[in-house]
């Protein structure tokens, strides 16, 4: 491999992202992925991706809109630093667009469905009108166009022990693949190696021990932000961890502290959430606020901490998901049932949301967007989907800072020479709440421009 390659960290949609545009400037990439297989937790994004204005979109929206939203769910945190999370949120959303155009035009992947997710004011979440779920099309379209390219090398099972450093500035990585033996590689390098939402016992429990005991999405593995702050990274909003309002309880095994999440499109479709039989908040609110209301409830398990919470579909909201929950049906994690089985105050419940769908009544939680409820008349053997879930430890929204140019900075705000980051790794996007779809987006965005960053260093420094 050529002494003038760039060094990706993390084969998630970044990492793919960035390689990707690497080789559109035909500069040889060497990808290395600590996971036996690539993908990371991107591949398992299952409500779709963030993009605004787009063709595929049913409502036109303001320009400004997507980044409003964005400022909004951020929250207080937008109080510190704000002038440069608010030059981070531009960027992501002033490159939704062309992320989607990108992705679809150039690497044939479709995005033609859209659905309105929790805090967006318009439906901008993409996906596929086919089975596969978003994140597993869009990363295995990434990873078979770039399996294709002789200047990409893909090493698996391969983790990042140190990053390389003279005169202040990044010269490359040490790392180590199953042999044990390390090995170092020099080049510059874009960190895209992921959040530390399975470093229970490290990051996790370093900044929220509050969330001790909690399940999570993620696989058990420890966080990389420490290898970066070795090389002089700024940390930021590393307490700022997304608690996903439903992951799936299976009842096969209810204690298994590692869940799959059940997509917010599910409630983007129409769905609601129930306990002992009443709904109890706007489904569509932020994901911070839907996880408030469960937790402030009295918890139904210790070990995980986990609540009952069932999701409910009616007939037309499953076929406007049809796709996620065969796939949820057939993993055990929702059945097909009646109203009746949903146990007392569900079919009053319902009736009250058909009610508020029809206009009949206000919804009491303020919900204003039903997208494809359609049972007006519920019945106890109306027929129903439903699935227990509970929240989940799911996102870190803390990360290293970067800038618009995804250059990693320092204290100082300087950024480091040579190095560059994309993805959950970094901080300061999205603040203390993460709307949904905006991380496979966040990916796509940042691992581009640092794709395009390395590209040009390497032009200027050869």
């Amino acid at each position: 491999m050529s002494a003038r390659h760039a060094i990706v960290v993390g084969s998630g949609l970044a990492g793919l992202s960035a390689a990707s545009q690497l080789l559109s400037h035909r500069v040889p990439v060497i990808l290395l992925e600590r996971a036996a297989k690539p993908g990371g937790n991107s591949i398992k994004a299952s409500s779709g991706i963030n993009g605004a204005p787009t063709s595929y979109q049913p409502v036109a929206e303001p320009l400004d809109a997507f980044y409003l939203d964005t400022v909004r769910s951020a929250g207080l945190a937008m109080k510190t630093l704000t002038a440069h999370r608010e030059q981070l949120i531009d960027t992501l959303t002033e490159h939704s667009a062309s992320a989607i155009h990108w992705l679809v035009q150039d690497k044939g992947v479709d995005l033609s469905k859209v659905a309105q997710l929790g805090g967006h004011s318009y439906a901008r979440t993409h996906r596929g009108k086919g089975q596969a779920p978003p994140g597993f099309a869009i990363v295995s379209a990434l990873l078979k166009n770039l399996k294709e390219n002789p200047l990409l090398e893909l090493r698996t099972s391969c983790s990042v022990t140190k990053v390389l450093q003279s005169s202040q500035r990044v010269t490359g990585v040490e790392y180590e693949c199953e042999d044990g033996q390390k090995k170092e590689l020099h080049g510059p390098v874009i960190f895209a190696s992921g959040g530390f939402g399975g470093d229970a016992h490290g990051l996790l429990a370093q900044y929220r021990p509050d969330l001790n005991g909690y399940p999570s999405t993620n696989d058990p593995r420890p966080g990389t932000q420490p290898i970066l702050t070795a090389a002089g990274a700024k940390l930021i909003d590393m307490d700022q961890v997304q608690v996903h309002p439903t992951g799936f309880v299976d009842l096969a095994s209810p204690d298994t502290p590692l869940k799959f999440l059940a997509a917010e499109v599910l409630r983007g479709e129409g769905g609601i959430l129930l306990i002992d039989g009443e709904r109890f908040v706007n489904e569509l609110d932020t994901r911070e606020h839907v996880t408030n209301a469960i937790t402030s409830r009295p918890a139904t398990s210790d070990s995980p901490k986990q609540w009952t919470v069932q999701v409910v579909l009616d007939e037309a909201t499953y076929n406007a998901a049809k796709s996620h929950v065969d796939f949820y049906i057939f993993k055990g994690l929702m059945k097909k049932t009646t109203i009746a089985e949903l146990g007392p105050n569900a079919q009053e419940t319902i009736e009250r949301y058909a009610n508020a769908v029809n206009e009949t009544l206000k919804d009491p939680f303020g919900r204003t967007s039903f997208a494809n409820w359609a049972l007006k008349d519920p019945k106890l053997d109306s027929v129903v989907y439903v699935g227990i879930v509970t929240p989940v430890v799911h996102f870190t929204m803390g990360g290293v800072l970067i800038n618009q140019k995804a250059e990693v900075l320092q204290d100082d705000q300087k950024h480091i020479e040579g190095l560059w980051g994309a993805g959950e790794v970094t901080g300061g996007v999205h603040g203390g709440n993460r709307l949904g779809g905006s991380s496979l987006l966040e990916c796509v965005v940042f691992g581009r421009i640092a794709g395009n960053q390395v590209a040009e260093f390497l032009k200027e420094t050869s």
